[in-house]
C-alpha cells in the first residue's frame, strides 16, 4: 500500500467535494470511508471551509500529514453529486488510483452550462423573483436586464480572478444603476421590486443554509467562516445597490 498516494487521493477527492459547495461533514465523513476502505483506521480529517487537514498513521508507525488550501470555491452541485458517487464506488469496489485519479479528472472536467444559457437563467431568476415580491410584468421585464448584467459582470471580473466582495459590489452597483435609469425613463416602474428581484442572484442562500447546518453539527469553525462569508456577501450587495441609488438620485432626481 501506497499511504502517501492514498492520503494525496482522498485530500483530492475532498478537495472536489468542498471547492464545489459540499457540507463539511460530508467531506470529512467521506474521506474517512475511503480510508478506512483501504484499511486504514488511524486517519483523520478536520476540514474548514477553506482548508482541509489529513492525518495516517501507517501499520509501521509513521505519521503522513497533508494539508491543503482552497484559494477559491464555488457552488456546483452537478460536480458534488458526482464526486459523492465517486466515494460510493471507491468503498464499494476499491479501484486502484490510476482509476480514481482518471475519474476526478473527468469529474473536474465536466462540460459547464454556456455563457449564454446562464445569463438567461440570471434573467429568468430576476424576472421571477420580482414578480414573486410584488412588481409589475414590465417591472419583471426590466429585472432580467438586471440579472443578465450581473451575470455579465460577474464573468468578466471572474475571469481575472476579482475578490468576490469586489465583484459583489460592482454586480449590484450595475444592477442597481439599471433598474434606477429605466425608473427615470419609465416612472411608472418600480426600481425597488426589479433591484430586489435581480439581487436575489447574488444572495448566497447555500452558504446561509451551509453555516446554520455547520453549526447544528458542531462544526463551529467552519459554521462562523461560512456566517462571516455570508456576510460580507450581503455588505457588498448592499454598497453596491446603495451607492446605485445615491449616485442615480444625486443625477437624475430620480
Amino acid at each position: 500500500m501506497n499511504y502517501d498516494e492514498l492520503v494525496t487521493l482522498t485530500t483530492d477527492v475532498g478537495c472536489l467535494l468542498l471547492a464545489n459547495g459540499a457540507e463539511i461533514y460530508r467531506v470529512e465523513e467521506s474521506m474517512l470511508r475511503i480510508f478506512r476502505a483501504y484499511g486504514v483506521y488511524t486517519g483523520e480529517v478536520f476540514a474548514i471551509p477553506t482548508c482541509i487537514n489529513v492525518t495516517v498513521v501507517t501499520p509501521q508507525g509513521k505519521p503522513i500529514t497533508l494539508i491543503r488550501r482552497l484559494p477559491t470555491r464555488s457552488t456546483d452541485l452537478d460536480k458534488v453529486e458526482k464526486g459523492n458517487d465517486l466515494c460510493r464506488r471507491i468503498c464499494r469496489d476499491k479501484p486502484d488510483f490510476k482509476t480514481i485519479r482518471r475519474e476526478l479528472e473527468e469529474i473536474k472536467h465536466r462540460p459547464v452550462y454556456s455563457l449564454g444559457f446562464q445569463i438567461l437563467a440570471f434573467a429568468m431568476v430576476s424576472f421571477s423573483f420580482t414578480l414573486f415580491y410584488g412588481g409589475d410584468f414590465s417591472d419583471a421585464i426590466c429585472s432580467m436586464f438586471c440579472g443578465a448584467a450581473i451575470k455579465i459582470v460577474c464573468y468578466n471580473m471572474n475571469k481575472f480572478d476579482t475578490n468576490a466582495f469586489i465583484v459583489n459590489i460592482i454586480a449590484s452597483f450595475a444592477a442597481g444603476l439599471i433598474a434606477m435609469t429605466a425608473a427615470y425613463i419609465n416612472m411608472s416602474l418600480n426600481p425597488d421590486k426589479i433591484i430586489i428581484g435581480a439581487l436575489m442572484n447574488l444572495v448566497p442562500g447555500i452558504a446561509i443554509t451551509s453555516f446554520m447546518r455547520d453549526m447544528i453539527d458542531g462544526d463551529l469553525m467552519a459554521g462562523i467562516i461560512r456566517f462571516m462569508e455570508s456576510l460580507l456577501v450581503a455588505t457588498a450587495i448592499a454598497i453596491g445597490a446603495g451607492f446605485a441609488l445615491t449616485a442615480t438620485r444625486a443625477v437624475l432626481g430620480v
